[in-house]
């Protein structure tokens, strides 16, 4: 009789595990912030739960669960898990009382130096000379278009970082790369080690490594801004993609033969096309606004390491920032032989964020008074205060301008620039009201990168004002990225080392040469209403998750899904203050 008991138990502690999962964090939480897991289940959960201390396998909280108030199918029943009390750092995992449900093991303490992870991703999208491969690649870059040179006469833009899993390279998402890793010096200069130099291979050469990254990028779009009053705003274009291929030996013609020349498109301000397809533009003003923020930022960094080179950046943001002045409106990506391209259509905020650097760069009153004018013309203008948005419609998903200003403008001036951003965050508070993970941004393609959108700006707020409401909300999304979600993964490669994170990604890396690189932010999930439309899209093997997935929202650990599972370089270096926000500080950089 005993026998049978125990096999009944074993037979329902079975099935109720395939049931029922829990969702958190899977690298942790900081010692003295809110933590918070969930537990996840098609039946209700009648027992507690315990946190356990890893290393000496005991029980130190019992915790009570609290049914969550709104649920995602497949799950008929959420609970929230609260374990905000305990502090103390070390390794700790989750279970049911009975055993029968049990977390992987997870951190309570600081991260580990995670944006290091993502520079030596971002290394790995270099193009010209790929540190990686310790490879040279795309010399031939390129081809002049539309531009005040004849179509076809030749421009040196090597360099850059290719886009994704494809080789092309946009100044759109280029000059926000290069912005967003010299910002993240600036806000955490504590948090940069020095490990390589400026070709990207192993050695010290006394400059932190993210500034050497963010001076690739600047050497790029010094290359696209040849002369005054010339601008290129992308290399190559959808004739790119013709399956997997190492950067340097790219199949792609546009013709000259495989691997050779490929177009350079000039930033003419109106729509654009070399195939069948026309982009959108009224203007530059939002490339040639990143460009000169980027450079002005420029100008700052590099003016003890390199004052020459200082120079030249400042010269170029105020060139560029003057052709944005002459030409208000947005440039987008061209595309050739399909209709997916960056239909960014704002350039207030970039205007706004470039004033606001060379404000500080220059003290000069023009640009102050410029960027409040930009700043008040772009006001709450955010993806945040829509349901929905084209891909890479309100590109970039911060409005960093409005911080800078705020940092360096008038003090009568920085409430409402700080209320511009709490506009935004109620919004999105309120949509994360709606689902039991807490988060509120939008699902469509990179989603991911709107998700590090949130957490960044929530921070941000929280510096201008000291105002911690909006904590929750940034630790829920920063919690979706590392694993509360429903497929319960990290949406970054090989961050955590242990946990479950992006595998089968759509790289050349991984399907030529099986190589994970750790450290990049896929695109994340998407809407199934757009994600059943995108084209081309069938697995290549059964879907690990189908027993999570929402009817309603998808995610695909699947190299044959581009949508969901290609790693950005743009959503990366977006990423690399968030983990540098976390993380501890590197040990060569203690005192």
């Amino acid at each position: 009789m005993k026998q049978l008991i125990f096999l009944f138990l074993l037979i329902s502690h079975c099935c109720f595990s395939q049931e029922s999962f829990f969702r958190y964090n899977l690298v942790g939480y900081l010692p003295n912030e809110s933590k918070s897991a969930l537990f996840v289940s098609k039946k209700p959960l009648t027992r507690l739960v315990v946190l356990v201390k890893a290393l000496e396998n005991k029980e130190v909280h019992l915790i009570s669960p609290r049914p969550a108030s709104q649920t995602w199918e497949p799950f008929g029943y959420y609970y929230d898990l609260d374990f905000s009390k305990i502090t103390e750092p070390g390794a700790y995992y989750l279970k049911t009382t009975d055993g029968a449900v049990r977390s992987k093991e997870f951190m309570i303490g600081n991260y580990p130096t995670y944006q290091e992870d993502i520079l030596y991703f971002m290394r790995t999208q270099r193009c010209g000379y790929n540190p990686y491969l310790d490879k040279e690649c795309h010399q031939l870059d390129g081809r002049t278009f539309f531009g005040p040179l004849p179509d076809s006469s030749y421009l040196d833009a090597r360099g850059g970082w290719h886009d994704a899993g494809d080789q092309l390279k946009y100044l759109i998402t280029g000059s926000n790369a290069t912005a967003r890793m010299l910002l993240a010096y600036e806000w955490a200069p504590d948090k940069f080690g020095d490990k390589v130099n400026a070709l990207g291979k192993p050695g010290a050469n006394g400059v932190p490594d993210v500034l050497d990254e963010a001076r690739w990028g600047l050497d790029w779009i010094h290359n696209l801004h040849p002369a005054p009053g010339q601008l290129y705003h992308q290399v190559a274009d959808d004739r790119d993609h013709r399956g997997f291929k190492l950067p340097h030996q790219d199949n792609a013609d546009y013709g000259w033969g495989p691997n050779s020349q490929r177009p350079v498109y000039f930033a003419t301000g109106k729509p654009q096309g070399a195939g069948k397809y026309q982009s959108e533009a009224t203007g530059i003003a939002n490339i040639a606004g990143r460009s000169a923020a980027a450079m002005a930022l420029g100008y700052r960094h590099f003016f003890k390491l390199d004052k020459e080179y200082a120079k030249k950046c400042l010269k170029a943001a105020e060139d560029l920032y003057r052709m944005g002045k002459e030409k208000e409106g947005y440039q987008q990506g061209n595309s050739y032989g399909a209709p997916y391209r960056y239909m960014e259509d704002t350039w207030a905020d970039d205007m706004e964020w470039a004033a606001a650097e060379l404000y500080k760069a220059t003290k000069g009153k023009k640009y102050l008074n410029d960027a409040i004018s930009y700043a008040r013309q772009a006001n709450t203008t955010s993806w945040m205060e829509m349901d929905t948005a084209a891909h890479y419609q309100m590109y970039p998903y911060n409005n960093l301008g409005h911080y800078v200003l705020w940092e360096a403008g008038p003090g009568r001036f920085k409430k409402e620039l700080a209320d511009y951003y709490r506009h935004n965050l109620l919004r999105i508070q309120k949509k994360a009201e709606l689902n039991p993970y807490g988060v509120g941004h939008l699902f469509i393609w990179c989603s991911n990168n709107l998700a590090v959108a949130v957490v960044t700006q929530a921070h941000l707020y929280e510096r201008m004002t000291g105002d911690t409401q909006f904590r929750p909300l940034m630790l829920a999304h920063r919690d979706w990225l590392l694993g509360r979600n429903p497929w319960g993964t990290s949406m970054f490669t090989g961050l955590p080392d242990k946990g479950d994170t992006p595998v089968d990604v759509h790289m050349p890396f991984w399907r030529l040469q099986k190589k994970q690189i750790p450290g990049s932010l896929v695109d994340g999930p998407l809407w199934e209403s757009i994600h059943g439309k995108m084209l081309g899209i069938k697995l290549s093997q059964p879907d690990e998750y189908a027993a999570f997935q929402p009817p309603h929202v998808k995610y695909h650990d699947d190299w044959a899904d581009y949508s969901t599972n290609e790693p950005t370089m743009d959503g990366s270096a977006d990423a690399i203050f968030m983990m540098a926000l976390f993380s501890r500080t590197p040990e060569k950089n203690k005192e």
